[in-house]
């Protein structure tokens, strides 16, 4: 059994030793790291963001904006960083929440004017969008292009994509937003699915967005959890189908680093559920020792173990790579 390593970077190591060196106060090796990752756009939303999380508990990115105030990476960073920190705040219902968020607004747009050119603050401005939680604000509640779809932040979205097409951060925010909604009569989960069903009928290959109607799928088990036959839901042809081309023409056609731990474990998940275990053993052979709390925490199966999720994901990897390495092995004499 392989002792599992929870870790945001997964094999991103330049974002690990960053990390390390952020949480110890020290911002320069953020600050390299990004001015390395130039506009690779889905590259540098992960990072910012991952960063971001690690650095709302402290002020180590308003010590980098006060020695480089010139810096849009160190700008970008604090926009980051005040949008975490509002998002916190609603989480916990914290009554300071709508000053955090108008602030976190107020730092989203000086980094938007400041580069026209970059999806980052655009995807910030989606991810404050969920706190909207009655859609107040007008752009909150754009009439979509499809009649599938509830009315919603349309128009951030497409921002984004006129800026990175098909940016994962920024549909995954927009799957956020529509789970958060709050109103009567409660919107339906059905118009979640909808929106998944859209988003991946228009996937570029290559795209993590491949894997969105999954989540989708992991969010309604974790809703309800009467289904006793919850494993047959990922067995079924259209799951099916879905999950090997988000195996196929995803996860074999980029390279280690552009994964995330999420969608990894994500991927390894679906495909040992729905029975492709040559398939799952090749995904958590790329996961290595990384793993992910979802889905895993959301999916367990009734396992009276002190982590019930984490004991899914052993016995899943282990049925997995068992089976391969069979197969592998050949028919015996």
């Amino acid at each position: 059994m392989i002792r599992l390593v929870y870790h945001p970077a997964g094999h991103d190591e330049d974002l690990r030793v960053a990390l390390v060196e952020l949480r110890a106060g020290r911002w320069k090796a953020a600050a390299e790291l990004l001015r390395r990752t130039g506009p690779r756009w889905a590259l540098r939303t992960s990072r910012t963001q991952i960063l971001a999380v690690a650095a709302a508990r402290s002020d180590v990115i308003g010590a980098w904006r006060a020695e480089e105030p010139r810096s849009y990476d160190a700008q970008l960073m604090s926009a980051r960083v005040a949008v975490e920190r509002a998002l916190r705040a609603h989480r916990k219902q914290h009554p300071q929440t709508p000053e955090l968020e108008t602030s976190a607004r107020h730092e989203v747009w000086l980094a938007a004017h400041r580069a026209p050119h970059d999806p980052v603050p655009w995807v910030c401005l989606l991810a404050l969008a969920q706190i909207d939680t009655r859609q107040m604000l007008p752009e909150h509640r754009l009439e979509p292009s499809e009649p599938m779809l509830p009315h919603g932040p349309w128009g951030l979205l497409d921002q984004v994509n006129q800026r990175d097409p098909y940016n994962r951060e920024a549909y995954h925010r927009v799957l956020q937003f529509l789970l958060a909604r709050d109103f009567r009569p409660a919107p339906s989960l059905a118009e979640v699915v909808d929106y998944g069903q859209w988003a991946v009928a228009r996937h570029p290959v290559g795209s993590p967005l491949l894997l969105l109607p999954a989540y989708v799928q992991v969010e309604q088990r974790r809703r309800s959890r009467a289904d006793l036959l919850w494993r047959q839901q990922w067995d079924r042809e259209t799951s099916l189908d879905q999950t090997l081309t988000a195996f196929h023409d995803w996860f074999c056609k980029t390279e280690a680093r552009e994964r995330s731990v999420a969608d990894l474990n994500l991927l390894a998940f679906t495909l040992w559920a729905g029975f492709r275990y040559v398939e799952a053993a090749e995904v958590f052979e790329a996961m290595g020792p990384y793993a992910a709390r979802e889905p895993w925490a959301s999916v367990r199966d009734g396992n009276c173990a002190p982590d019930p999720g984490e004991a899914l994901l052993q016995r899943a990897r282990g049925e997995s790579l068992s089976y391969a390495r069979r197969q592998r092995a050949g028919p015996q004499p």
